[in-house]
């Protein structure tokens, strides 16, 4: 990258509006579409607004993340933008939910390219005593995005129209393009290189089968034991065992499978899967209590997210800047522990009787465990490998927590709808056939739901009560996935980044072509695996 020809400041300005609107319509639709709903209709299929999106983005991703690699950041990153700007006026504009899924789709491969080339060009952009500053920084902007989404998406909704959700990309999305088109200047890869095609077509048919089945699984007519169900599964499995052993074969695979021989990359793909669907289950799950426990709307209950989002600011920040003083492990086992104790205080000290200020605390504490994430492991990884490999491992950071989120999306679905059942078949007097019907019991949150059910009050109450404690058996459940991670922090060993006196790192540049990157504590590339 010519620095000399940058300018840094209207770049990360463009970067960070490309990161900001990218992470904002993961979770913007939510407390939309109630509103969708009723203007376009497609009540059974409303789940693939948001399946369609994060399906997309988890094959794109690695995918420009490799082309990144191979043919420069700057055009991808533009490549990115025009497609999830183009996709959000198409969303603006569907006159049925089938338009609204497939625009929606086209939003995802814009997004797929957008996050993780974000934090690449972060990583090149600056030296060594500058990154983690700006990584926390960045990483942030991803947490505030993530949760603020639903937020932003009821007052738009409520004020404006659900279409301007959509819309409001654009000017944002015209500006990043402005700023990186002028401003950002980096240098020309002319190392004759050959795409994977192969690899592409058996990545992609990995993860829409595995996200179908995790998507279709447990619904109507698609129950976890029928047998096209599990199908589905064996069809992804198929397609991973090919896409590894094609990676193996050819000379530029997508993904270089000898990264993970690497502790550092290896243990931070496996925190990012965990903490991605630690992530989804607060964001997901924690309004819906809120609904049912204090019989709010979603637009009135979504800013019960808000000191979550506080919590991930604070503590993404500050794990950007103690990362050049203390060990990657030593960082992230805080992290853990503080992960561990917010899911535990959720899941074994929330009640229907908390308060709302109880609950806040809890979620800042998850928060504050949770945002380390979003700056240290995208810091750990693009330190540990190798300058032509960046843009891939950037990418399967954003691939690895957005395959947790699918994950826990499914299993927590499960898991309550699960408890859900098993709790009102105590409740008196209820009708066999209303309580099959009701399933998890999310059509409850819906007042107008209760009335066309014939709910008498007392009863609907009552269901919701069981709801509640629904949501918190998923929490009692989660708190093994930061327990887990802690396995995956322990695999870090002592690595860590150096930077010496004079803020240069303490072993050859990151960026200069064919040399290893930063040394762990005995000298050695951290790259090479330990």
């Amino acid at each position: 990258m010519d620095a000399k020809r940058s300018n840094v400041k209207l770049v990360i300005a463009g970067l960070l509006l490309g990161l900001f609107i990218a992470a904002l319509d993961q979770t913007i639709v939510s407390t939309a579409m109630g509103t969708i709903i009723k203007k376009l209709g497609g009540l059974d299929k409303f789940v693939w607004v948001y399946s369609a999106y994060m399906i997309a983005m988890v094959v794109a991703t690695p995918i420009f993340g490799k082309l990144s690699d191979m043919y420069g950041r700057k055009k991808f990153f533009l490549t990115g933008l025009i497609l999830f700007m183009l996709g959000s006026v198409l969303c603006g504009t569907a006159t049925n939910m089938e338009q609204l899924i497939i625009y929606r789709a086209v939003q995802g491969i814009g997004g797929g390219a957008i996050m993780p080339i974000v934090f690449t060009i972060i990583f090149d952009l600056f030296p060594a005593e500058k990154r983690g500053k700006m990584m926390g920084l960045f990483g942030a902007v991803f947490g505030i995005s993530s949760v603020f989404g639903p937020i932003l998406g009821g007052l738009i909704t409520d004020n404006i129209s659900w279409r301007w959700i959509f819309y409001i990309n654009v000017p944002l999305g015209i500006l990043a393009v402005l700023f990186i088109l002028n401003a950002y200047h980096e240098t020309k890869n002319t190392r004759k290189q050959s795409i994977d095609w192969l690899g592409a077509v058996m990545l992609t048919g990995f993860v829409l089968f595995l996200m179908f089945g995790l998507e279709l699984g447990g619904t109507d007519g698609w129950a976890w034991s029928a047998a096209k169900t599990i199908l589905l599964f064996v069809a992804s499995a198929l397609f991973l065992m090919a896409f590894l052993f094609v990676e193996l074969k050819v000379k530029e695979p997508i993904i270089k499978l000898s990264l993970f021989k690497n502790k550092i990359v290896t243990s931070s793909m496996g925190i990012s899967l965990l903490y991605g669907g630690v992530m989804i289950a607060a964001a997901s799950y924690i309004p819906l209590f809120i609904q049912g426990v204090f019989h709010k709307t979603a637009t009135q209950t979504s800013t019960v997210m808000i000191p979550m989002m506080l919590g991930v600011v604070l503590s993404s920040q500050v794990g950007g800047r103690v990362v050049t003083k203390f060990r990657y492990r030593d960082v992230m086992i805080v992290s853990a522990l503080m992960l561990i104790l917010g899911t535990a205080l959720l899941g074994f000290a929330m009640t229907n009787e908390s308060s709302r200020l109880v609950i806040s605390l809890f979620t800042v504490i998850v928060g504050l465990g949770m945002g380390v994430s979003f700056s240290l492991l995208n810091i750990s990884t693009l330190n540990a490998v190798p300058p032509q490999y960046k843009g891939t491992s950037s990418s399967l950071i954003t691939f690895f927590r957005t395959i947790g989120s699918a994950l826990g999306i499914a299993v927590f679905g499960a898991i309550q709808k699960s408890s859900f059942q098993s709790n009102i078949s105590e409740v008196p007097n209820l009708n066999p056939q209303l309580a099959e019907k009701i399933k998890g019991g999310q059509a409850l949150l819906d007042p107008d739901i209760q009335k066309q059910m014939g709910l008498p009050g007392d009863l609907a109450n009552k269901l919701l009560d069981q709801f509640a404690h629904s949501v918190i058996a998923i929490f009692q459940w989660a708190v093994i996935l930061p327990v887990v991670a802690i396995v995956f922090v322990l695999m870090m060993g002592r690595a860590r980044m150096e930077v010496n006196k004079a803020g240069q790192q303490g072993a050859p540049a990151a960026d200069a072509p064919g040399r290893p990157g930063p040394q762990d504590d005995k000298g050695k590339p951290s790259y090479q695996g330990r």
